[in-house]
């Protein structure tokens, strides 16, 4: 299928749906499902944004600077998941505490403000992953219309390109608890080290990374070919010490490399296909 025949596909949905709340990170898909959603209802579409401390400060500027760039109207409210120890123990089914708290905050908004629908940004490479968050979502009544059409990631980037959209390219940025290991309890303070130090190195000029944090441990991520280059331009001592004043004791980098999903390489295989 063609990216028109999905664009139009998508545009369709949204008429049948006629009145939509979207559930919108900043990311790219949410942001793309944003864009179409306001071509075709206007003032009937609604862009939501939850705001807790695993969303970076910047991220929840750039969704505002994004949804003021289509034109969509943007609220943002606050979701309160760091309350809920299933979520702060951090399970392998933490996404699914995450995703059940925001919808549990979305779809009593939608009814209060009469949108019948509260669509996501799921696309149907997700359905492939581990995502237990989908469920939650699926659970409460959420509608994915990149998935519904099976538009995959690559996909979302090509019309979100052919669109004009500037941000078509933009490095996927999964909320900040992905960067810790099952089990590993998650705070706030945790949250905000780790925040800190990735808009260290993105102010450095360092973009598709992540630092992930275990214990004591920063382990920096960046893309392989960008490895050599930040061995060789980095001043270590002065960005070892940064980080060791956000709480960090050692600060590694991953030779591998940064790669989306390691976090769940732990997981049994049996895990991933159920």
């Amino acid at each position: 299928m063609s990216w028109t025949e999905q664009l139009e596909q998508l545009k369709e949905l949204f008429r049948e749906m006629d009145q939509a709340l979207i559930a919108y990170s900043g990311g790219v898909d949410s942001t793309l499902v944003a864009k179409i959603a306001y071509d075709v209802l206007g003032d009937r579409a609604l862009a939501v944004t939850a705001v807790s401390p695993s969303l970076l400060p910047e991220e929840l500027e750039d969704a505002k600077i994004q949804a003021a760039t289509i034109g969509i109207s943007h609220k943002v409210v606050q979701t309160q998941e760091m309350d809920n120890p299933n979520y702060t123990s951090n399970p392998v089914n933490r996404c699914y505490f995450c995703k059940s708290e925001l919808h549990d905050t979305l779809k009593p908004l939608a009814l209060e403000l009469g949108y019948p629908y509260v669509v996501d940004g799921v696309n149907a490479d997700d359905l492939h992953d581990y995502r237990p968050g989908i469920q939650a979502a699926k659970e409460r009544g959420a509608r994915s219309p990149l998935a519904e059409i099976g538009v995959t990631k690559a996909e979302v980037r090509q019309i979100s390109q052919q669109l004009g959209l500037p941000w078509w390219d933009k490095p996927a940025q999964p909320c900040l608890s992905s960067r810790f290991p099952y089990g590993e309890e998650i705070t706030i303070a945790k949250l905000q080290r780790v925040g800190r130090a990735e808009i260290y190195l993105r102010n450095l000029g360092w973009q598709n990374l992540r630092v992930r944090s275990e214990g004591d441990t920063a382990r920096i991520e960046l893309s392989p070919d960008k490895i050599k280059d930040f061995v060789s331009t980095t001043d270590l001592p002065t960005l070892v010490s940064a980080f060791q004043n956000w709480g960090f004791i050692y600060v590694t980098l991953d030779l591998e490399g940064y790669r989306s999903g390691k976090l769940n390489q732990v997981l049994p295989q049996i895990a991933l296909t159920n």
